[in-house]
């Protein structure tokens, strides 16, 4: 009886002398190249600044730690580099999770960031890339000419290129990077309210599988490709689900907000057989979308439909 007793104790106190796990231990590990999934809400957050609805008055005082501002980030595991595909406000939680992602590194700094656009929640993130946050040395970020030139002439951004925090390459449109042998991207211009940059959706190519990541775009027919093939050339296609319908917003003239509404997906996509409906994966919700809540009559008609709902740290083999 005491060999057993000596024997526990022992067990116990090399136990506690465990090094704590980096990562938590309901993260996959992955040994395949992968997009994960860093954030999938509106450029502004959820809760919204001065949001006063049903939709946001709890999460004030308990925040929901899912709910990230959009950005994906890409993992190559020829050559375990990560990539982030947006820079958002929540950009210091994404970006540790996507260090610990994958094969373990000292690494601080993501191998490149991509923009997509000049919106908020789409690229203000590079501020903690500067003097005052990380101070870090020529972090890659891919853009394209009109955002390359809003960073470069606008401060305080261009301050990041001139103490080279970072280093800015310069995307074209329907122009390949190729990232390594098993990793490429390529930009594709989409309509959108570009005030200050273009606005591109992405297609990223890994070894066995591809996936287009439109965030952002005012409706599908403005579009000079058609969402409906585009759809059928690729594995994912991560979509514009910014609101619902027209309805939810009662306080703003939707007219100058323009998104292609998620019913008007469904009505578009229907025809679609269902492996491909099954590709799509709407991300990008306003605070106010239905969708946010999987109980709701929204997300399960979706669902029902054979549409997906991206969810916070879903991993996708590319």
């Amino acid at each position: 009886m005491k060999k057993i007793i000596l024997l526990l104790i022992l067990i116990l106190l090399l136990s506690c002398n465990k090094s704590p796990e980096k990562i938590n231990k309901s993260q996959p590990t992955p040994s395949k190249t992968s997009i994960v999934i860093l954030g999938t809400i509106q450029d502004a957050g959820s809760p919204h600044i001065a949001c006063t609805k049903d939709c946001c008055k709890d999460l004030f005082d308990k925040p929901d730690n899912t709910r990230q501002v959009v950005s994906l980030g890409v993992y190559d595991a020829s050559t375990k580099k990560r990539f982030l595909f947006e820079a958002t406000p929540d950009m210091p939680k994404q970006l540790n999770y996507l260090l610990q992602y994958g094969e373990q590194s000292d690494k601080k700094i993501p191998d490149g960031v991509f923009l997509t656009h000049a919106h908020i929640g789409h690229y203000t993130g590079l501020m903690y890339f500067g003097k005052e946050a990380m101070s870090a040395d020529r972090v890659p970020v891919f853009a394209m000419p009109k955002m390359k030139d809003f960073l470069e002439t606008n401060g305080p951004w261009s301050q990041l290129v001139s103490e080279k925090n970072i280093v800015i390459n310069q995307l074209k449109d329907g122009e390949s990077i190729q990232l390594s042998n098993d990793l490429k991207v390529t930009p594709y211009r989409v309509p959108h309210r570009d005030e200050y940059s273009e606005t591109v959706g992405c297609h990223i190519q890994g070894p066995n599988k591809s996936a287009l990541f439109i965030p952002d775009i005012d409706k599908w027919e403005k579009w000079e490709k058609s969402i409906i093939e585009e759809i059928k050339k690729v594995d994912y296609a991560f979509l514009d689900a910014t609101f619902y319908d027209g309805v939810e917003l009662n306080n703003r003239d939707i007219s100058q907000i323009p998104h292609p509404f998620v019913i008007e997906s469904i009505e578009k996509f229907k025809d679609l057989n269902k492996d491909d409906k099954r590709k799509i994966i709407f991300i990008h919700f306003n605070h106010t979308n239905p969708i946010l809540n999987p109980n709701s009559s929204e997300a399960k008609n979706l669902i029902d439909k054979g549409f997906r709902i991206a969810k916070f740290q879903e991993v996708f083999e590319l």
